[in-house]
């Protein structure tokens, strides 16, 4: 199946990255190529390393990126600085991170990521180890229900749980349409009438725990930035509150000077920030693209350079 994968909020990364040719670039989400080949097509002694752990993509991006100043490796972002290490690489004037799951992997029924085709109940976007089948029929309610509160933000997560322990005890759960229909039978019947995509929040939390995706997350943004020249600009976008909250918090913590509680009536710490924010508020997608891309209606990218 084609990978494809449309960019998005492509002209403000570029713009927020504010690339120079001789500049090294990290794109840590390579997905279909489409932010590195813009990247590294801006570039004429400068560099780009683009990383996915997803053998797809790896594989379709090295193709897109042939001829260009791009170098492809098969890898999650969270383990950049080793990544870097091996090649030799000691500082970045730019990082970009696209948190999105890209339109390939969406629409590939056989990955398992949606709730509208039936598939194998998979998730895994490195395609290696445990599945979501394997977390829905392993995990007690308790632990799923966790993981649906906190990473779906599901009302309802305590009803799902129970529902599926019942479901699995008359036999495994093993398909997304087998997961959708029993997430559906756990709501109330205004709350289904009322949602076109009752099982989307369930969906959601399940892909982030199989990828643990918000503590590569939090790793990846603490190990790129370090590998931040002064000067370096880290753009990254998101799609759901989980991740935008984890991103806000980080950005706002490097670009504060003083950690000093907020009772104290004058700063005692000395504190230094170690960045700017360059957009105070996210930018998000507009006219257009917002017709063109549906994926990109919930896109925030928030850009930060490093002091």
């Amino acid at each position: 199946m084609e990978f494809s994968h449309v960019p998005v909020l492509l002209e403000e990364c570029l713009e927020g990255l504010a690339i120079r040719p001789d500049g090294i670039y990290l794109d840590g989400t390579a997905g279909g190529a489409g932010h590195s080949r813009e990247i590294a097509r801006r570039l004429t002694t400068g560099r780009l390393i683009s990383l996915d752990q997803d053998p797809d993509a790896v594989e379709t991006a090295t193709q897109r990126l042939q001829g260009l100043p791009a170098q492809v490796v098969q890898s999650n972002f969270r383990y950049a600085p080793q990544v870097l290490d091996e090649l030799g690489i000691p500082a970045l004037d730019g990082a970009l991170l696209d948190l999105g799951v890209s339109s390939h992997q969406l629409d590939d029924a056989d990955r398992g990521f949606s709730y509208r085709a039936d598939a194998p109940l998979d998730m895994r976007m490195s395609q290696s180890g445990a599945t979501a089948a394997d977390l829905v029929n392993s995990l007690d309610r308790e632990e799923l229900t966790r993981i649906l509160r906190d990473y779906g933000e599901e009302p309802y997560a305590w009803q799902i749980a129970g529902k599926i322990l019942q479901r699995r005890q008359e036999r495994p759960i093993l398909t997304t349409l087998e997961l959708a229909d029993t997430v559906a039978s756990a709501l109330p019947p205004a709350v289904r009438r009322k949602d076109k995509n009752p099982s989307r929040r369930t969906f959601q939390a399940l892909r982030i725990a199989v990828n643990s995706e918000l503590d590569a997350l939090n790793e990846g943004l603490d190990g790129i930035f370090e590998r931040l020249a002064p000067g370096g600009r880290f753009a990254v976008i998101t799609f759901h509150s989980l991740e935008d909250r984890l991103v806000k918090n980080k950005f706002r913590r490097w670009a504060t000077a003083c950690t000093c509680p907020p009772e104290f009536p004058v700063c005692v710490c000395g504190g230094k920030a170690k960045a700017k924010l360059v957009n105070r508020k996210p930018i998000e997608a507009q006219g257009k693209e917002l017709e063109e891309n549906r994926r990109s209606r919930s896109a925030k990218l928030r850009v930060l350079e490093k002091l």
